[in-house]
Order: structure tokens, then C-alpha cells, then sequence
């Protein structure tokens, strides 16, 4: 897969999550999202608040920054810890819809013919896993996740993790759960990374005004970095975000080794969906409140161990 060969990962420190969006924004630009049609993945995994799940001020800056250049968008989700359409309901994401004019898509409802069948080379996918066609189909995918530890053996989720809730929970021909697959696997966080061979997105927006450094997805130790971050690599956006989460003490998984040593940011740069090591990845302030967060996200992906 082609790429850039530095990263570029930009950072805000900020409270204000449309500021935030804005500013961000600029600087991808070339990327020329004016006019196109935008599947946007965003994180509802429960109706849990954020940080477990996108705070809604978030999605609704993303859309309502997507609708002003001339963009269609349509937001696709599967929530693993609920009821999709009910969590989107409580959230307030299928009201915020009906009110800016964007498309919501229940995945849980998507008949056999909305998927795509994906079985990577060398997978630990028993049989692959399904992706779906709203995503393949769209001009650009646009990801916006949390910064978030995960104790069910993720060890943490980001942007490679959030991945999770594109791929179908079942197989609505013969029934096979994926979700089953994945969740019992030693191999884990490695099947995480490989979802992700499915797409390439144009942009990962993390909000990281609060995290959890511990627990998680739904509930964990709250942190409060006051950062948002993005960039168009996944890889090294996630070395960033367990950069931020070993700056504030997090749990021994995340702590453990270097930071791309971690198995689902390994795994992926083993695939060649991003950065293979620190010296691949720049991280970029975008205000002088920054500064200071980024040095030590620097300091922490460059650590030996």
C-alpha cells in the first residue's frame, strides 16, 4: 500500500470540539473531500457517554464541516455492547440526523447483499469476515474514534479497534458469528489490525479531551488531556494515542514493551496500512498550547522500552 513516508499527525489542545474540527480540518485540504459522497464511522459502541462513546458535539462538527464543502454523508454502525438502533437513539445521533441531514445506517439490518466478503492473505480469520458495501462504495471514509484502554483484550481502542464495529456480527446467510470468533481468539488484537486491510481511511479524527487510561470501552479511570488529534494514518494515529495514555499511567498491557510493539499497532505495520516505527511518524502542534503534550507523545513513541 502507497504512503507517505512520514506521518504526519496533527494535534490541537483544546476544549472546544468545533474549534477543534476546524482546525484540524485545514490542514488536510489537498485531500479534496469537497463534493464527495462520505461514509463516516464513528464510535457507538454502547450508549455509554463519552468517552466511551463519539460525544456528540464531535460528530456533529465532522458533518456539519463534511456538509459545507459540498459532501453527502452517511454515518454506518454496529454497536457490540447494545442494541444499534436503540444506543443511536439514546445518544442523540438519529436526531441530529433528522436535523442537519445526514444518512444513518443500523448495520445489524443489512441484508447478505450490503456486504463484501474480505479474506486477507495470512489472516487469523478463520473465514474471513464481512465488510460493508456502504463503506467500500463511498468516495472516502472518514473515521472519528475515542482514546480509550479496552479490558476485554484489546489492550486498547482507537482508530484500528473501532474498525470492529464496520464488520457484521453475523453472517445473515448461515448465521456464523464473527464477534464470537474474535472475542475467543488468542489472536486478538492481531484480527483487529487485519479488518483494517478492508479500507483506507481519508481521515481519523480522536478526540482525546478525556480518555480512559484504564478499563474501558464503556467505563475505565477518566484522564483529561484536552487534546483532539488526526491524521490520515491509522497506525500512527494509535501510536500517538497509547503515547497520550502511557503519558497519564495506564495499565500493564499498554505500558509494556515499546509502543509499536504493541500487537495491534505491530500487526498493522506489518500489513503496511501505516508507519513501521516511530522514525516514520511526525507529530505536529497546531497551536502553542500543544507544544508541550506533543514533546512527551514524541518522547513515548521513541522510548526503547
Amino acid at each position: 500500500m502507497e504512503r507517505d513516508i512520514r506521518s504526519e499527525v496533527y494535534v490541537i489542545k483544546t476544549t472546544d470540539r468545533r474549534r477543534g474540527v476546524e482546525e484540524l480540518l485545514k490542514y488536510f485540504e489537498p485531500g479534496n473531500l469537497s463534493g464527495k459522497n462520505i461514509a463516516l464511522k464513528a464510535n457507538y459502541n454502547s450508549a455509554d457517554p463519552f468517552p466511551a462513546s463519539t460525544h456528540i458535539d464531535t460528530l456533529s462538527a465532522i458533518v456539519d464541516a463534511l456538509k459545507g464543502r459540498g459532501c453527502s454523508v452517511v454515518m454506518a454502525e454496529r454497536s457490540g455492547m447494545g442494541v444499534t438502533g436503540e444506543v443511536l437513539e439514546d445518544m442523540g445521533v438519529i436526531e441530529l440526523a433528522k436535523r442537519v441531514g445526514f444518512d444513518v445506517v443500523v448495520l445489524d439490518d443489512v441484508g447478505s447483499s450490503g456486504w463484501v466478503h474480505q479474506a486477507p492473505g495470512g489472516s487469523h480469520w478463520k473465514r474471513g469476515f464481512l465488510f460493508p458495501k456502504i463503506f467500500s462504495e463511498a468516495d472516502a471514509i472518514i473515521q472519528t474514534c475515542c482514546l480509550k484502554t479496552h479490558r476485554f483484550g484489546g489492550h486498547i481502542t482507537m482508530s484500528l479497534k473501532n474498525s470492529v464495529g464496520m464488520v457484521a456480527a453475523h453472517d445473515p446467510e448461515d448465521g456464523y458469528n464473527y464477534m464470537a470468533e474474535l472475542h475467543v481468539s488468542p489472536y486478538q488484537r492481531q484480527m483487529i489490525a487485519e479488518i483494517n486491510t478492508a479500507y483506507r481511511p481519508g481521515l481519523v479524527i480522536m478526540d482525546g479531551i478525556q480518555g480512559f487510561s484504564k478499563g474501558g470501552p464503556e467505563r475505565g479511570t477518566l484522564i483529561e488531556p484536552h487534546i483532539m488529534v488526526a491524521g490520515r494514518d491509522r497506525v500512527a494515529v494509535d501510536a500517538a494515542g497509547v503515547a497520550v495514555l502511557r503519558i497519564y499511567d495506564t495499565t500493564g498491557e499498554v505500558l509494556r514493551g515499546r509502543v509499536f510493539e504493541q500487537d495491534q499497532i505491530a500487526r498493522a505495520a506489518e500489513l503496511g496500512l501505516g508507519a513501521s516505527g516511530p522514525d516514520e511518524i511526525e507529530i505536529i502542534p497546531i497551536n502553542n498550547e500543544a507544544q508541550g503534550i506533543c514533546s512527551k507523545i514524541e518522547e513515548k513513541i521513541k522510548e526503547k522500552s
